[in-house]
Formats: C-alpha cells, structure tokens, sequence
C-alpha cells in the first residue's frame, strides 16, 4: 500500500480540482469533495498500472512531500 499526498482547489463554480505532486500529470475532480477524492483515488491507481505496464521496473516514488504556510504581505 503505498500512500500519497494529493492537494485539493475548491473551484470558484464549485466541486474540486485534486493533484498529485510526486505524480506528474495526475489529476481529477469531482462535484463534492467525498467525488473527487473517490476520483483522485481511481486516477493514482490508474496512473501506476500505466507506468508499470510502460516500465516493468518503474516503482512509485517514496520521497516525502510536504507542505508549509508561507506568509507574504501583500500591499494593496
């Protein structure tokens, strides 16, 4: 089982865009967010049986990505 970080955008006319930074290229959405989670889960697994079939040796990368606030003034 492997496990990923996926970063969810609430659209401005609604539902949700989800990615997957160590999975370039993998992206869904879904009208709520329980829809494009259950998506964004479909495309992961579809996305490594792709590579896998593409490259026998290809395996998931297990590097970390992590995510931090970052505060920036803004001057109106």
């Amino acid at each position: 089982m492997n496990e990923f970080y996926v970063v969810f955008e609430q659209e401005e006319d609604g539902g949700f865009s989800v990615s997957v930074p160590a999975l370039p290229g993998c992206f869904s959405q879904g009208d709520t967010f329980e829809e494009a989670l259950a998506n964004i889960e479909e495309a992961i697994a579809l996305y490594i049986e792709t590579k896998q079939e593409l490259d026998s040796a290809w395996t998931p990368p297990s590097n970390p990505i992590f995510s931090l606030p970052v505060r920036v003034p803004i001057h109106a």
